[in-house]
């Protein structure tokens, strides 16, 4: 008869003595009620990924404010001539008069006009400038405009853009595009680039994961936590798309903070459970004891991130509110997968987690790094903070603008025929100022003549436009670059003399305008209110004022490189051709934005793990050097691993075709990269030696108060027996435990 060599859970004894604390109470819980647990978060899975399509389908592509007078402009037109949008087809190829082009397309615009939800379509064979706008200066290619009306349909959108397509000319090829189209495009290829970066990333991490802990079961646990966050994430921002317009640039980002965050929080837990495990813990007493401990870690890791991602709240465009809405939301929910969902998985797993058999030696390369660093503390903390600012320094020329088609690859339709209008339709193409003037033709001409077509850097004024009665539009030409220094100087000049009239200036140049205008007004809120909230975070944590103070400028500086290398590539062209996308000339004005935040909070959570250690070791005595040594080493590969998967998450992200969704990955990647690497394993510690204790000074009034409200991340566990684990060596009870 053979018998069963199966380990089974030990269950908690007077060998597991309970550990206090609302956290502990939760992990053993979680244990207890795995099964339920589990129940729990592969519903919110499935729900999530059924209505995960909804959420992008239900998202707006450019979200107006109405604080902005370049939206409230848009808002006038649009409430003058309601419209749903444009389809718009370019027929090229054969010359405009061949007389079989003639025939099919005046064929196509007749059927179209009579198509419900169609409130005009024309050509170029109308007569007057309008059919002139759309014939080609070579007189080789036009355009076939259709507008719907505000009250149409997906569907019957869908039957122009096919009738359009339908088009047939020997020698002649139809592609179709226009706003609507546009939209359309951004939501598919947003939901595509995200299941992408999702594909890409989790098997990539999950290899990495096994080499950090030597086994299948435990680097698994992290992606499953990661995938039903995902899951809740979608849940989230599909809730905050019925009360808010939710911009589709949003969608990404949000997935990608929080698959990056899952995994780092999962991987905190399941190295805290097995390293409780190789100290002779039983699975029911690892998971409360990672509970009570890593968990700490996280949920103050998670406050953070949360406080830097609030500062989004100041600002008023919608993008950023929606950012900052459904940011907060994926932290909570990363926050809740690691400390109710990973417990619950560790209890059934527990058994085939392998746990260390050797401690972890205080002596090794972070160690001996940190060592070296100190004996050279002011040159490497000089040519730290040198090569940080010159890596900043490109962001001192960035140029904000609004891509608009060019944020999708040049493979798709809609930024063909964008691309098509502007360079062979002048006429036709968007203006890059509008001036909308609530008065008649007749006042929006005289206007027109007597101040715009005056003002120095326009280069003509194109057109008046009646909308209603009421509402007048006027085309401004400009020198150079539509929206360049010289075009957002024109729309300051228009809003100075109006005229006497009421207008609004609008355009891509004026949308530009008005968002620096509130990173200029706004910006500082947003900054000090985040610096404020991350001081009083570190000092209650740490008890210093010196520490937050330092930390706060080192994460600026890494952030300043981050912008930096965005400015290179986006701007600038470096390595477009390898990461396959065509410059736009700036960045999108609200990605440096995001970058700061989102950076910002993700460094902010790396400089949490390595003080806290810092923390710890100092109080159990160890002076400050020999406590930035140990802390250094013992935190160095989880934060190294750490950094690693996020790395691979961003960069994973950054290989789609949304140029938005690249710019972020890329900039966080870089973000967290040389965070991880040159300021935790150099500066930090190079920085740490030359204030020596005083990195520990704070007010005697401040002592005082942290002694009573501080927090700590440090847990006094009680001693536990060991329990006996299958292959581990007897020296192994001697683990040095590190959340």
């Amino acid at each position: 008869m053979r018998r069963s060599t199966a380990v089974t859970s030990p269950a908690p004894s007077s060998a597991d003595p309970k550990v206090d604390g609302r956290l502990a109470a939760l992990g053993r819980f979680c244990f207890r009620h795995r099964r339920w647990v589990l129940g729990f978060w592969a519903v919110v899975l499935v729900i999530g990924v059924l209505i995960g399509g909804r959420v992008f389908a239900g998202s707006v592509a450019g979200a107006s404010s109405a604080s902005s007078e370049a939206d409230r402009g848009s808002a006038v037109v649009t409430a003058a001539d309601p419209s749903r949008g444009t389809v718009t087809a370019v027929v090229d190829g054969k010359p405009v008069d061949d007389q079989a082009v003639r025939e099919a397309v005046t064929k196509a615009t007749a059927d179209i006009a009579a198509l419900p939800g169609v409130s005009s379509a024309t050509d170029a064979y109308g007569s007057g400038p309008a059919g002139a706008a759309l014939r080609s200066a070579d007189g080789n290619a036009s355009l076939v405009s259709v507008r719907m009306a505000d009250a149409s349909t997906d569907a019957q959108t869908a039957a122009v853009t096919q009738r359009l397509a339908d088009i047939k000319a020997d020698g002649a090829h139809v592609t179709v595009g226009g706003d609507l189209v546009l939209q359309d495009e951004v939501k598919k290829q947003t939901e595509k680039d995200t299941r992408f970066g999702e594909i890409v990333t989790l098997p990539l991490t999950l290899v990495v994961m096994v080499l950090v802990f030597g086994g299948l079961a435990a680097a698994s646990l992290p992606v499953i936590g990661a995938v039903a966050s995902v899951g809740g994430a979608l849940l989230a921002m599909f809730g905050f798309s019925k009360i808010m317009d939710i911009d589709t640039s949003v969608l990404p980002i949000a997935t990608v903070l929080g698959l990056g965050l899952s995994i780092d929080y999962a991987l905190l837990m399941v190295n805290r459970f097995r390293e409780e495990r190789g100290h002779g813990a039983g699975i029911a007493a690892a998971v409360e004891r990672t509970a009570a401990t890593a968990g700490r870690t996280v949920a103050f890791s998670g406050l953070t991130v949360a406080v830097a991602l609030s500062g989004l709240f100041v600002f008023t465009s919608p993008v950023l509110a929606a950012v900052a809405a459904a940011g907060v939301s994926v932290v909570v929910i990363a926050v809740a997968a690691a400390l109710t969902l990973v417990p619950a998985l560790l209890g059934f797993a527990g058994s085939r987690v392998k746990a260390p058999t050797a401690p972890v030696p205080d002596e090794g390369f972070f160690s001996r790094t940190v060592r070296r660093v100190r004996k050279r503390a002011v040159p490497v903390a000089l040519a730290c903070v040198a090569l940080l600012m010159a890596a900043g320094a490109p962001f001192l020329h960035a140029d904000m603008r609004s891509s608009g088609a060019a944020v999708l690859p040049a493979s798709s339709a809609g930024r063909q025929v964008a691309d098509t209008v502007d360079q062979r339709f002048p006429m036709a193409s968007q203006a890059p100022i509008t001036v909308v003037v609530e008065g008649g033709a007749t006042v929006a001409q005289a206007y027109a003549d007597d101040v715009v077509a005056k003002l120095p850097g326009v280069s003509g004024v194109r057109a008046v436009t009646p909308v209603s009665d009421k509402v007048s539009t006027i085309d401004v030409l400009v020198h150079g670059d539509p929206q360049g220094g010289q075009a957002k100087k024109v729309v300051e000049e228009l809003r100075a003399d109006r005229g006497g009239l009421t207008t609004q200036v609008t355009g891509g140049a004026a949308s530009v305008v008005d968002f620096q205008h509130e990173l200029l007004t706004r910006g500082p809120i947003a900054l000090g209110l985040v610096a404020l909230g991350t001081l009083v975070l570190l000092f209650l944590m740490t008890g210093s004022v010196v520490m937050p103070v330092k930390a706060l400028l080192m994460n600026l500086l890494s952030l300043g490189a981050s912008l930096g290398a965005l400015t290179l590539v986006f701007q600038d062209g470096w390595f477009s051709g390898l990461l396959g996308f065509s410059p736009a000339g700036g960045l999108e004005t609200f990605i440096p934005v995001l970058v700061f935040a989102f950076a910002f909070g993700l460094s902010m959570d790396y400089e949490v793990f390595l003080l806290a250690r810092i923390k710890e070791l100092r109080d159990k005595g160890h002076s400050c050097t020999r406590a930035v040594e140990l802390g250094v080493q013992r935190s160095g590969k989880i934060i190294t691993s750490a950094a690693l998967l996020m790395v691979i998450v961003f960069a994973g992200f950054a290989l789609g075709d949304m140029l938005m969704v690249k710019q972020m990955g890329i900039a966080l990647a870089v973000a967290v990269a040389v965070d991880a690497t040159l300021v935790r394993c150099l500066l930090v510690p190079a920085a740490m030696s030359l204030f020596g204790e005083f990195n520990w000074w704070a007010p005697a009034p401040l002592r005082r108060l942290h002694n009573r409200f501080g927090l700590s991340e440090h847990v006094d566990l009680p001693t536990i027996a060991p329990a006996v684990i299958p292959g581990q060596r007897p020296e192994a009870k001697e683990l040095v435990i590190t959340p």
